[in-house]
């Protein structure tokens, strides 16, 4: 990869992509020290964007900076872990509430059929990873609040650095699946304080799990 061989997209963005990919892929581990030098001569491209990429990271969550020692891809703490969950419960179940009140039967027929997806992906824990994804982030974009979209999509990509995912609890995946039965039912009911009730119980029970 050179500087010339990338898209048309700012350099630091398409940089920043593949740092996010590697950290998401614990080729860099949570903690460890990001070689820019190493890592510029791999890519080759110059340090400057580079630099750029990290500050974009930084300001994530993926990645800190240490005065005079350099970047590091960050470590969740156990209190960290628990401050995304509870923040990411409050939004998801706000924007599940909307759904469930201003939804067309077309938008809840495709959370529907997202659901019956993750349904059949429950014995394939990366595609289980995947369509579970999707299925949130469509609600919340179908809760049609840009901000709060913006806001979970950054707390998710900062909840991928757990190290103790909870979907990797040994039958966390049956009981998401469970609960995400119970969460389109309350959808399909069109009722608001249910759906958000199921929401909340959601992500006490995936950071019990992840503990």
């Amino acid at each position: 990869m050179t500087e010339r061989s990338l898209s048309p997209r700012a350099l630091y963005e398409e940089v920043a992509e593949l740092l996010r990919q590697r950290i998401f892929n614990r080729e860099l581990e949570p903690g460890s020290w990001i070689d820019e030098l190493g890592i510029a001569q791999a890519y080759g491209i110059s340090r400057t964007p580079l630099r750029e990429a990290l500050k974009v990271l930084a300001t994530e969550g993926l990645v800190t900076m240490k005065v005079r020692r350099g970047a590091y891809v960050t470590e969740m703490s156990a209190q960290d872990q628990a401050d995304v969950y509870h923040l990411l419960g409050l939004l998801e179940a706000d924007a599940a509430a909307a759904v469930a009140q201003q939804a067309s039967a077309d938008e809840l027929a495709e959370l529907q059929s997202l659901h019956q997806e993750l349904e059949a992906a429950a014995g394939e824990r990366e595609r289980f990873f995947a369509v579970n994804e999707r299925f949130h982030l469509r609600l919340l974009e179908l809760a049609r609040n840009r901000w709060r979209l913006q806001m979970v999509a950054d707390l998710r990509k900062v909840m991928k650095l757990n190290r103790h995912h909870s979907l990797l609890k040994s039958g966390r995946i049956d009981e998401s699946v469970r609960e995400h039965r119970a969460l389109l039912a309350a959808l399909l009911a069109r009722n608001p304080a249910l759906t958000q009730q199921r929401m909340h119980e959601h992500f006490q029970n995936g950071l019990e799990a992840a503990a």
